[in-house]
Order: C-alpha cells, then structure tokens, then sequence
C-alpha cells in the first residue's frame, strides 16, 4: 500500500502535500488544499463592524483593531483588511509594531503577498517576530523559495532567529527537498546549541525524511533531549516514508515502553506501517490500543483499520467496522473500493482477485445509488480494478464521468486511464488517453512505453521513450525495463544494448534481473540459445527462476534438449513455490519419457506442498461474468464442443496440430498424458462462449488463471484467423492480442 500522507510533526504550517503512487491504488484521506481562494466581499455584519471603529468619542485602542482583522482573515475579506488597514493609519497606530506585525500576516493568511510585503517594508522596526511572520506568509502562499530568501535577509540584518522560525524554515526546506539547504541550516542550529530542541529536532527529522535520509533523521531525533509524542511521530511517519516499515513498528514498541502516549496521527501512521507488511497481528493489537485511548471512533483511524483488514483479506472485519459506522463519507467508501483493488494483487490465485474486483465495482454501484459524487481517488482506484478485471466496457463507462467532472486532468487520473486501456488490449485508446494528458510524470510517460512494449509496437515504445528524453524527463529502472522489452519483441540486438549502456553509463542506474530477463528472452527468441547463456557467464548472473523457465521453454522449441535438461536441473536446485513452473518441467520431462524425472518433481510438488493448478476462464458479456473451468460442464457444453471440433476441423488444413501436454487440475491423473484438444482448456471454451454470444467485429476479451499452454495459443491464433475476430487473453504470464492470425507476444507467450 501506498503511505499515508506523510505527517508534518513540527509546531509550524504543515508544507507536505499527499505523496500518491500509481503502481497500488492509495488510500484516499481528505488532505488541507492550499490552492488561493478568491476574496471574498465584506459580510453585512463585517461591514458594520469596520464602520463602528473609531465611532463615538471614547478612546480608540489598538486592541480594538485584533478582532476585527481576525474576523477579516476568517472571511477572507481583502477589502475588509484594506478598509481596518486605512483606519490604523488615519488614528496614528501605523507605528504600533505588534499590531502592523499582526496585520502582516492578515494578508498573508487573504493572500495578499504583495500588501504583506509593503507593510514589512514600512514597519519602523523589524524583530524576529516580524520577519517570522514574513517568511510564514510566504510559506503559506507556497513560495517556499521567497522564504528562505527573506531568512538569509533577515540573517544578513543581524536579527537572531527564534527556535519557532528555525523551524518555518525548515518546513520550507521540507517543501523544496533541499537537502544541501538543509545541511547549511543543521549547521547553523548545532552552532548555535539548538539541536536537542524538541520542536526544532522534530522538523528536522521530517525534513531529512523528505530529502530520503532516514539515517539522519533517526540521528536527530535520537539527539533530541525531550521526546514528546510528536518527535516519536515524526520518527515512525521517518521509517514509514523511507521504505523501513520494521524500524517504524520498532520505534512505535519503543515509545510505548518509554510511556509517552500515541495520538490519532501517530496511530494513522502506525497503521499504514501495517499495511505495508501485511502484519495482520500487529495492526490488530494497535485496533485495540486506539479503542483503549478512545479513538475508535475517528474516521481516518477506522478507515486505515478497514484497508488493513481488507488488504489482509480479513473481510468480514472489514465489513463489520464499514457497517458500523453512523455515518459513512465518501472517504470511506473509497477506502473500502481501494482496499478490495488492492487485494485483486494479493488474493492466492486469479479466480479469487476476480472476485475481489467484482466486488469492488458492486460497492462503488452502492455508493452511486445513494447520491454520493465519486472524486479523482474514486476513479483512480475503478481504473485499476477494471485494469485487472480486463472490463474495457466499465472502464469506458468511468472514462465519460471523468472527462465531464474534470478529474481527468488530474495526473494520477489520467495514467490509470492509460494503463486501464492497455491492460484491456486497447492500446489505441490507451495512445489516445496519453495524447489527451495536460501533464505527464515519469510514471505516465514509462506506462506509455510499456504499453507498446507490451503490444508488440517495439518502434513506438522506442519514440515515445526519445520524446520522454527530449523534454527532460529522467527515467528510471522500470523505464528501462519498458525499453529493453521492446528491443527484444523486435530483436533489436544492437539497439538494445545500446540502451543498456545508457542505462548504465548515462544515467548511473545498476542493472536488475528485470533488465537481465529482457535480453536474454531477446536471445532466446532469436535462437541465440548459446549467446543467452554466454551472457549470463558474462555477467556473472545467478538467473532467477523466470530466466531459467525462459530458457527451458527456448531450448525445448528449438530443440536443444540437453540444454533444457540442464537449465531444468538448475530450476530444481532453486525449489521454485509456482505452480505453473512445476508443470514446465514436467511437460518436458514426459515428452522426453524420462519418467524418474517425473517421478522426481511430483515428489518435490508434494515434499513442497505446491498447489495443484486449477484452470479458470472468464468472459464479461454484458456485464454479466461467465466462469468456465478445466472439463466443466455449464453453459451449454455441447453447443461449445460442438463449435470448438468445428474450428479444429477447419483449424488443420492451416497447419494446426494438436499437441499433448500433462494436466494437473484438482486430482492427480492416472494418465500421464491428454489430448489438449480433447481436454479444452478453459479458455477455450470461454473464446467459443464469446464466438456465440457476440457478433459482428466485438473483440473477445478472456481473463485466464494460469499461463496459456502452445495448444491453446496456436489454436487461438488461427481463430481469430478464421473468425475475422480480434481475441484477447490475459493469462497469469502477459496479454495476448490475437489478430488476423497473429499475437502480440509473437508467439513466445505460448512457450513459457
């Protein structure tokens, strides 16, 4: 899960907005927006007491002004401010400093910058509480630039910075990530014997959080004399933010045993820690400690409880907590949507995240019938359900909203657009939605790049990776991912490497096994076999067990057999846990009759106690699911047999074979070996469900529970052939964009 919001632990403004990933949907928490709101006319009652100062012939003090300016920064009254400022000058008090302090910062809060700043210019004597009021203006209309300049003014001027505007100033460093600033300012506070104040200690953790040096910030708090619960905050909100969830939880057992009491920030972040590990246990017991301290009722803390339940597959926690409440906000319907997209990822296998996501979509029809208006966390995390789902027709369905609420121009919106429609097999419109973008991160721009990549269309993955460079955005590991995939589905040897040097070379990034994987399937898929595994001597590799599957499947189709017999061997020592890669193996060894291997890998299946795989399909239909397993008997069975031998039939004079391969589906078979054809996967059947209830040239779209197997992927191929249908699969492994008898993954999907 994506970390909550981080904390601002200092006494000062809070300068952080929500950080938000794509990868996994956030949960979404109501956020303080600091965009300037226009101002606002005088109120009736303002307008009385603004023209009532000064009536009568009693004094006039300067204590009369406070009220009434506050009342002006509460209604965000710029004309109420300026007619209050007119009058301090017409009674002779426009030298009064605390009261022309004060009204500095009544423009600054009605963001005025440009009245505060002419105000500071004209007080008669500036002090450091003058200046703070300054640099927090600046802040506050999110100039954090302006504020470090008017600090070094104010250095420059002799005045001594209190501790509260040490700590403005690093909150201004926090919102810049200035790391190099922020050392200079560390210094100039360990000069000056103000490192153990607690206030200043708590934000400078959290500046050196942001800057990614959690060593740091662990060190500052560790120098800080008198810990109160904001410094322990800070620290955990520290370990949460830079990926050590464990030091986090460790920091929150210590504050515990040192008696200082948590607060509902301190628990929110304790919770997204839980998340994180998944450490179901921990978040129980801290569900416990918040109804002890009398927070079980704070909307933010129920609702990191129910995504922690949710996330943990604890379902009917999650709904007991959700239907609890008196009252339910949008928050928390979008916490409840989020928490079930976010276990479409984590269910044990493909048939219960389906289910997740069905769900998903059923509590957001709930939310919709009770009138409640979805916002951008609400898109975002529907966007990724129906990326998962493969539900193109529901995804087109939010896309309309989005455009018509304005939600679409928001980043994070906008990419889960892109990636919804590439996952669904559209890559056109995903192009289109990436054109249409106002903004792009590097996120939009490495999810484009994927996107061909993943459809086969190597030279558009390429320019829009050249673009991406020309306007200066960097990429990063996973967009060199993107790009080596795309220069091994075109068997771009040269241009690969080139890249692959680049990566290195250019933008100082160490290689990953990802990136490893991508060039020796390039190999592989040129039958190099003995380059791929030149490379790998080169390279000093221990290859995982995806790079030995892609060269046992490479050598088997070439047929290398004691090549594959030997990247076998090397699989085995590694005692892979997936299912599929167990049937890899056991399919080569049957077909080469080396029955004690046989006998050998079933024996490792049962010693590991791996899962027998099950073979699930399903197709949408208008929206209306149609499961189908392995030998299943619904839907019409007999109409579908009859439909697929009538596609063999015609399917053979176009070169299909039939091809055996061993099955492994609930009970382990007497048989060693079936017919493919004769066994239908599930798959097949869904494509020929498909073929009956849809027409004309509707794509068939089939989400898969496991990796589809040769047969099915040859068979398929020559479908779409015959039928002038474009059909799409997503199986556990990739997508498969069949088209006029080819597929995306040039038929190297169909051997791993």
């Amino acid at each position: 899960m994506a970390s909550l919001p981080p904390v601002v632990v200092a006494n000062t403004l809070k300068l952080d907005s929500e950080f938000r990933k794509l990868s996994a949907p956030p949960l979404p928490l109501e956020k303080r927006s600091y965009t300037p709101k226009e101002p606002n006319s005088m109120s009736s009652d303002l307008k009385e007491s603004v023209s009532s100062v000064g009536e009568g012939n009693r004094k006039l003090e300067s204590s009369h002004y406070f009220p009434i300016l506050q009342e002006c920064m509460l209604q965000n009254s710029v004309s109420g401010v300026e007619s209050v400022h007119c009058q301090i000058i017409k009674s002779g008090f426009g030298e009064e400093l605390f009261l022309m302090t004060f009204l500095v910062n009544v423009y600054a809060k009605c963001w005025e910058m440009g009245s505060a700043r002419k105000v500071f210019d004209n007080l008669p004597k500036r002090n450091a509480v003058a200046w703070t009021s300054l640099i927090s203006g600046y802040i506050y209309n999110s100039r954090p630039e302006l504020a470090v300049g008017i600090f070094n003014e104010m250095l420059e001027a002799g005045v001594c910075p209190t501790n509260y505007t040490l700590g403005v100033v690093l909150n201004a460093c926090t919102s810049l990530c200035d790391f190099n600033l922020a050392k200079q300012i560390h210094g100039y506070i360990v000069k000056h014997d103000l490192a153990c104040d607690s206030s200043i200690g708590n934000a400078l953790c959290s500046l050196y959080s942001r800057c990614r040096n959690l060593a740091l910030a662990i060190s500052v708090f560790e120098n800080i004399e008198e810990k109160d619960v904001i410094s322990w905050t800070a620290v955990v909100s520290a370990c949460g933010d830079n990926g050590n969830s464990a030091k986090g939880l460790a920091m929150f057992v210590k504050m515990l045993v040192g008696g200082v009491e948590p607060n509902e920030i301190t628990l929110t972040s304790v919770l997204s820690l839980c998340c994180t590990m998944q450490a179901l246990d921990a978040g129980s017991q801290v569900h416990s400690l918040i109804i002890k301290l009398g927070y079980g009722s704070d909307l933010r803390l129920t609702n990191s409880i129910m995504y922690l339940y949710l996330k943990s597959g604890c379902i009917s926690e999650a709904k007991k907590l959700f239907f609890g409440m008196s009252s339910i906000s949008l928050v928390t319907w979008n916490a409840m949507i989020a928490g079930y997209a976010e276990m479409i990822s984590l269910a044990e296998d493909a048939l219960s995240a389906y289910l997740c996501g069905i769900e998903a979509l059923q509590i957001f029809q709930q939310m919709n019938r009770l009138g409640l208006r979805p916002d951008l966390y609400t898109f975002s995390s529907l966007f990724s359900v129906c990326s998962s789902l493969v539900a193109l027709e529901q995804g087109e369905q939010f896309h309309a909203p989005t455009i018509k609420t304005g939600f679409l121009s928001d980043v994070i919106v906008a990419t889960a657009l892109v990636n919804m429609y590439n996952k669904c097999g559209s890559i056109n419109q995903a192009s289109k939605a990436f054109l249409e973008m106002s903004t792009r991160t590097l996120i939009s721009w490495t999810s484009m790049i994927t996107a061909f990549a993943q459809h086969g269309l190597s030279e558009q993955a390429l320019h829009v990776f050249e673009d991406m460079r020309r306007v200066g955005v960097r990429p990063n590991k996973i967009t060199f991912v993107g790009v080596l995939s795309a220069c091994s589905q075109a068997g771009m040897v040269d241009q690969a490497f080139a890249y692959y040097e680049m990566m290195k070379n250019e933008y100082r990034i160490n290689p990953v096994m990802d990136h490893y994987a991508c060039l020796i399937d390039m190999f592989v898929r040129l039958d190099r076999i003995d380059e791929a595994f030149d490379f790998i001597k080169k390279e000093n590799l221990i290859p995982n067990e995806f790079i030995w599957s892609i060269l046992i499947a490479g050598c088997r189709s070439k047929g290398k057999l004691e090549l594959a017999f030997h990247a076998a061997e090397q699989l085995l020592e590694l005692e892979p846990k997936d299912s599929e890669t167990y049937l890899l193996l056991l399919n080569m060894y049957v077909s080469a009759g080396r029955w004690k291997d046989v006998s050998r890998v079933r024996k490792m299946m049962r010693d590991a106690k791996v899962d027998k795989i099950v073979d699930w399909s399903w197709i949408s239909i208008q929206n209306k699911v149609h499961s189908f397993k392995f030998s299943s008997k619904k839907h019409h069975q007999d109409e579908l047999t009859e439909l697929l031998d009538d596609l063999i039939e015609r399917a053979k004079p176009l070169g299909y074979k039939a091809e055996t391969a061993l099955e492994i589906d609930g009970e382990e078979k007497e048989e060693a070996t079936t017919t493919s054809a004769t066994a239908h996967h599930s798959e097949k059947m869904a494509v020929a469900f498909g073929l009956i209830n849809t027409s004309g040239k509707v794509e068939i779209r089939v989400t898969k529970s496991t990796g589809m197997c040769r047969d099915c992927h040859s068979f398929i191929k020559i479908v779409s052939l015959l039928t002038s249908r474009t059909v799409i699969i997503r199986d556990s492994k990739r997508l498969h964009k069949f088209h006029k008898g080819e597929c995306s993954c040039k038929d190297f999907g169909g051997l791993v």
